[in-house]
């Protein structure tokens, strides 16, 4: 495996430093040194690793993109010999996120405001004839989607372009994670109180104007740091989806200060109807740890389903 490094980085000094792990939980992760510096590899034997390290990068650049928040610059995917593969990017010294919290929750709430903004100066620039009209340097995206799949955990996600927010959510991640549940566990009581939920998913977005935001989409403690000059965010698994979906993640498991929401908040505050599709996010994200990893995640996905139909 180091030989196939060595050869695809172009590189004679090829040093594993500092312990093996930070992959996640999904891959294993090491860092190296090279010739042209620090590089930090993940690997990952799965026969789908390629297509998921697609996802990685491609979210990975469409952030890095916005020139908003901090990830580490993508080098390369290489797919080994024997199936799987792996992704080279750079190294970054990283520590738990601290100080920077409210920092991170400011960059979160511009790179949410990103693509709007993009918009509103199209619409500014269409009135102006001829004067720079159409030069801007990022396209504005006006559906829901992501050009390429991801995946959240290992789950592949499908991405395709939608128009509607709402249904894009309950076919594409909904359904998607609940389909998979039908699959490994024929749950009737997840069944039946999904087929009540989905009728009343409409209504909650009544009164609530959606424009697309460029997502993390993984947006939990795991995938958040920091170094002296700021905030880092990794692990990505982005998509062009309602800005209050990254909140969920953020909120479930700990790990962001207060000064995060509230300088995310100062940006974008809360819309009517804000805590019940929060719930609604959250059911995603326990469905998800269900079938990642296994039936403890049983009893709370269904206590949100049931919360939700109140």
């Amino acid at each position: 495996m180091e030989k196939i490094l060595k050869t695809e980085l172009k590189t004679s000094l090829l040093k594993a430093f500092g312990s093996s792990g930070g992959g996640g939980y999904i891959s294993q992760g090491q860092g190296y040194e090279t010739d042209s510096g620090r590089v930090f590899v993940k690997i990952n034997h799965k026969p789908q690793a390629r297509k998921m390290f697609e996802g990685e990068m491609a979210s990975l650049e469409a952030i890095q993109k916005t020139n908003i928040v901090r990830v580490p610059q993508p080098i390369k995917i290489i797919d080994l010999p024997g199936g799987g593969a792996m992704f080279v990017m750079e190294y970054l010294k990283m520590k738990h996120l601290n100080k920077y919290s409210s920092k991170l929750g400011e960059q979160i709430a511009d790179l949410h405001l990103y693509n709007q903004k993009l918009g509103e100066k199209l619409r500014k620039e269409g009135n102006t004839i001829g004067k720079g009209a159409g030069h801007s340097e990022s396209q504005y995206v006006d559906k829901f989607g992501f050009h390429t799949a991801t995946c959240c955990g290992y789950i592949p996600q499908v991405n395709e372009w939608q128009s509607d927010w709402p249904s894009f959510f309950v076919r594409h991640r909904l359904q998607a994670q609940l389909d998979l549940i039908e699959k490994d566990y024929g749950d009737r009581e997840a069944r039946e109180l999904w087929s009540q939920l989905k009728l009343k998913i409409p209504e909650m977005f009544c009164d609530v104007e959606i424009v697309p935001a460029l997502l993390h989409g993984d947006l939990w403690a795991g995938n958040v740091a920091e170094d002296d000059s700021g905030p880092i965010i990794f692990d990505p698994a982005s998509f062009y989806g309602h800005s209050e979906f990254e909140l969920a993640i953020a909120g479930m498991f700990g790990g962001f200060s207060s000064c995060f929401f509230s300088a995310y908040h100062s940006k974008i505050p809360k819309a009517p109807g804000f805590e019940k599709r929060n719930k609604l996010y959250q059911l995603f994200n326990y469905v998800n740890h269900w079938n990642h990893f296994g039936t403890g995640y049983r009893g709370s996905t269904l206590n949100m389903m049931r919360k939700l139909l109140k």
